[in-house]
């Protein structure tokens, strides 16, 4: 049998670079900058819980994690496709292969089985078998209210106009049921959600363990409310609401309820409302609910045992992410991760075992196995550099306090090749700024996007920050941008701008900035609202008037014309377009489905309209994140914007 040599090789092991050290391509910086996937995870052997897999191209196999050698084994086999969805219909396949239609919808804005609420609030899919594979809910959409976007096909001979339905900040929503068929009886129920008005939404279903009882999360469309209800499977009728959550800023249920192995009527329950951190909570069925992580950190479950529930934390650093347990009885924890560094871990299926795959500014990957109760730890695979052979410029991590002197706001800095401290450098702020957005951490490269290197490589000073309203630092800092998008944002990216230009080898006459989505919404705003630092701007897919964006995301955080015009009308970059000075470069997917063109061309229109010179790129088949071929022809366009205008 082979031993750890084996295990070396199987887990994702990467060489140097061969070659003399030289400067990165474009296509190297844009195609191939995941060279180190930090969410790559072990898959446990459900069968042999101390053994892990590792599928190869001819064969998988088996790795002891205790005396770390591997056997070759059979691939396991894929489970059966039980359901599928057909248009926007759903299909039951029984075990004799037996296709059976669940519903039959022919109107098109009759939905099943399909994701909801443009996947926000951490819904991803629409279908979801019971335990015991007899049953299937599924979420249905109504989108008849829905207003449609005509989006453009070049590809036909006189040009397709295609329509996406499109949800407008303040206009009518999709309406969202829940089905639930029952494969024995070829019967659906619906479950009789009654909370709130027709466009709230449903999220984060979870079943029972025993199948007899679904439980969802409601929210009202303000997203301030949310009800934690249990319902029949078999009748749809609601039999409780467990708890209740308000926020008079909003409320956020993005997690599925998780029941504890050894007692089926206690579960885990996440939520950032309750102490002012996204914690875990144990509840049981009859409503009693009590704090089991009582950190000051946002955490989020990773596994458990019949003892102990593992979470991976921000207690550390906000920069650093570790594996903890704590205890079930007692609320003891313990940190089970070692080496600083953003960890990723995977908890066997006997919860006595956990795989560490781990990295930092200066290390590429650590690959260790560790057993649950602390006693032991295992380092089994170190990467090599894979910049071995390129001339990367060195990556500083460190922080600067934000602009209301209450936190610290952690950037990454790359100062350009061949430095020299007596030269005056030309400096580009990359930037996105928005929620659920962490941008800089403790991993290898600080999470570097390789054009940054690219840049740095040719002369320019390269910084990246994360500001307020950004995710991983509690719900204060989050909520910091609630009904003023951009204010707290810019501000804080100011300061560290101010702390950047303090040192003599930055040129302040040229300062650029770059985003793309949010990011390209921050670039115009700061922009057009601190005219006189920035010098060149390239945005991307942005947001210009929240009127325009989708009701999920756009209400939660900016609420809408009735109860917010104010804001609304303060953070457009509609009539801020007359303010506009310095050369800036707007780049937009004609066919983006996120933010829909209607943005962009807007504003071009306003700067049109008062003689503002603004320069604009549209990728005619491009989506909201422009890929391939034509992602290296937008990095080179960005790129020469800002050789042409900043260096």
């Amino acid at each position: 049998m082979r031993k750890i040599a084996l295990l070396l090789l199987s887990i994702i092991s990467l060489t140097a670079v061969a070659e003399s050290r030289r400067l990165l391509t474009m296509e190297e910086a844009i195609l191939s900058r995941e060279l180190i996937p930090s969410s790559y995870k072990v898959v446990w052997n459900e069968n042999y819980p101390k053994e892990f897999l590792h599928p190869t191209d001819s064969l998988c196999y088996a790795i002891d994690v205790v005396s770390g050698k591997s056997r070759v084994v059979e691939r396991p086999e894929r489970e059966k496709q039980i359901v599928k969805t057909v248009g926007n219909n759903i299909v039951w396949i029984d075990k004799d292969g037996t296709e059976i239609a669940v519903t039959n919808f022919t109107d098109k804005n009759i939905v099943a089985g399909s994701s909801v609420s443009r996947n926000e609030f951490g819904i991803s899919g629409g279908l979801f078998l019971s335990p015991d594979k007899r049953q299937l809910a599924f979420y249905q959409k109504d989108e008849s209210a829905v207003s449609s976007f005509p989006l453009l096909d070049i590809t036909t001979r006189t040009g397709t106009l295609f329509e996406i339905k499109y949800p407008m900040n303040g206009m009518p929503s999709e309406k969202v049921s829940v089905g639930v068929y029952n494969a024995d009886t070829q019967q659906t129920i619906y479950l009789a959600v009654d909370d709130f008005d027709s466009e709230r939404y449903l999220t984060n279903l979870t079943w029972s363990p025993d199948s007899k009882t679904i439980y969802l999360q409601v929210l009202d469309r303000a997203q301030k409310n949310v009800h934690l209800n249990a319902y029949c499977a078999a009748t749809g009728a609601k039999t409780a609401t467990l708890l209740t959550e308000h926020n008079d800023k909003y409320v956020e249920p993005s997690f599925p309820l998780v029941f504890l192995q050894s007692d089926p009527e206690r579960f885990i329950y996440t939520t950032s409302n309750r102490d002012g951190y996204q914690n875990l909570y144990l509840c049981t069925t009859t409503g009693e609910v009590k704090r089991l992580t009582a950190v000051d950190a946002d955490v989020e479950y990773a596994g458990q045992n019949s003892k102990s529930v593992f979470y991976h934390s921000a207690e550390v650093s906000p920069v650093e992410r570790h594996l903890f347990a704590v205890d079930i009885k007692t609320g003891k924890t313990r940190q089970l991760t070692r080496g600083e560094g953003w960890h990723n871990c995977t908890i066997s299926t006997n919860g006595e075992y956990f795989a560490d795959n781990y990295s930092s500014l200066n290390v590429p990957r650590v690959v260790a196995v560790g057993t649950t109760n602390a006693r032991h730890y295992r380092e089994l695979h170190r990467a090599v550099d894979p910049t071995v052979g390129y001339n990367y410029c060195p990556i500083e991590l460190g922080i600067v306090r934000s602009a209301d002197d209450k936190y610290d706001n952690y950037y990454r800095l790359i100062k350009p090749l061949d430095f020299d401290p007596t030269k005056r450098y030309p400096v580009i702020l990359y930037v996105y700024g928005g929620p659920h957005s962490q941008m800089v951490t403790n991993s290898f490269q600080a999470q570097l996007r390789r054009w940054e290197m690219y840049m740095a490589q040719r002369g320019y000073v390269v910084f990246v920050m994360d500001n307020r309203g950004t995710d991983n630092r509690g719900l204060d800092f989050e909520q910091a941008i609630h009904r003023q998008c951009g204010v707290a944002e810019m501000a804080d990216q100011i300061a560290g701008l101010k702390w950047l230009m303090s040192h003599s080898w930055v040129d302040s006459s040229r300062i650029g900035v770059h985003g793309w989505s949010y990011g390209g919404f921050m670039t115009i705003s700061l922009m057009v609202n601190y005219p006189d630092i920035f010098k060149v701007g390239v945005a991307g897919g942005p947001v210009i008037d929240w009127r325009w964006y989708e009701v999920m995301y756009g209400e939660r955080y900016m609420e809408s014309e009735a109860t917010n015009a104010e804001g609304l009308n303060a953070t457009s970059l509609i009539p801020r377009a007359k303010d506009l000075k310095g050369k800036l470069l707007i780049c937009q997917g004609a066919v983006d489905d996120v933010v829909v063109w209607q943005h962009s061309l807007n504003f071009i229109d306003e700067c049109i309209k008062n003689w503002v010179a603004v320069d604009y790129f549209p990728y005619p088949r491009a989506h909201h994140n422009v890929r391939g071929k034509d992602r290296v022809h937008l990095m080179q366009k960005v790129t020469d914007y800002f050789e042409d205008y900043l260096k």
